[in-house]
């Protein structure tokens, strides 16, 4: 559905006015793997050097389900500590939901930012848990998602509220199988460790960082983006149609292709000595189909290709 590009626009200081021509620019490490891949490469902003030749699909979550095993002991504050049995909380996975991979060849080669809604399978009349759990972590139960965090955090994974932010557990030790045939991803083995402010927030802030449960994914997976890579460089790329109907959360489709922006990345000026009197700014856009027909996109110098208008005014 969605489709990441960047333009490079060059604007006055103050009308700021330009169009730019959508192009593909999604990129992959091109590092040699065999059979599942258990740690995710790095997603990066081009192909590498040895020049790869192949197919790379851009991937969102199509549905799913997750299970938490959850130590009662450790989420409990220290006097009321016992020989509490873990407890288990399923989820399914909200449909559709945007958490990207990268499969190049038929390989998981990297995730991209994103995150899986969590649905609670077995809630009670409140909409809250049937077990016993934290008061601050039952009151989120139906706003919890699984996170991609940026790199630099320590972290691939964290499980947090989708509305504050709060973030109750980090993932580690996560093992990561993708089976092209059934086009599923499996994430297994994931230990949950306590944040610094859920523990906290539990009263026992030594705790954070420690060993509270364990985390298994599994989720059927979709492309919404079909790149055809030649030594190293994306030639052309297909935006499949979103599926729609009952037990998915894509609304109905106008008819044929149908390019839309979706949102706007992060502006990034570039050297203003560059371009004397004016600002050069990069901007990236996510473009969707809202149609229920492919659209095709292809590389410069074709001009088959949507293109994105920009306005600036300052």
């Amino acid at each position: 559905m969605l489709k990441k590009i960047l333009i490079a626009l060059t604007f006055p200081l103050l009308v700021l006015v330009a169009i730019g021509v959508a192009t593909p620019m999604w990129g992959v490490s091109a590092r040699p793997a065999s059979g599942a891949t258990r740690s995710p490469q790095r997603a990066g902003p081009a192909l590498a050097a040895d020049a790869p030749t192949g197919t790379l699909q851009k991937m969102i979550v199509e549905n799913g389900s997750v299970t938490l095993n959850l130590d009662l002991n450790r989420l409990n504050p220290e006097s009321f500590r016992g020989d509490e049995k873990p407890v288990t909380v399923r989820f399914a996975l909200a449909a559709n939901s945007f958490f990207p991979v990268l499969v190049f060849n038929d390989q998981l080669r990297g995730l991209l930012p994103g995150s899986m809604a969590l649905i609670p399978s077995s809630p009670d009349k409140s909409g809250q848990s049937a077990v016993s759990l934290p008061a601050n972590l039952n009151a989120s139960l139906n706003r919890l998602v699984v996170e991609k965090l940026p790199s630099g955090q320590g972290f691939d994974l964290a499980v947090r509220d989708s509305n504050t932010g709060f973030t109750f557990f980090n993932l580690q030790g996560l093992q990561y199988d993708y089976d092209a045939a059934a086009q599923s991803l499996a994430i297994t083995n994931g230990r949950l460790l306590l944040s610094k402010e859920f523990a906290k927030a539990l009263g026992h802030p030594s705790d954070a960082g420690s060993m509270a449960g364990t985390i298994a994914i599994g989720a059927a997976m979709q492309p919404i983006q079909i790149t055809q890579v030649a030594n190293g460089h994306p030639t052309s790329a297909i935006m499949p149609p979103m599926p729609s109907g009952v037990g998915t959360s894509t609304p109905t489709l106008v008819p044929g292709p149908d390019v839309i922006v979706g949102d706007l990345e992060d502006v990034n000026q570039l050297d203003p000595q560059a371009v004397g009197t004016q600002v050069g700014l990069a901007i990236g856009t996510d473009s969707c189909n809202n149609g229920d027909q492919p659209i095709d996109w292809f590389a410069l110098p074709s001009v088959d290709h949507p293109i994105v208008p920009q306005i600036f005014i300052g």
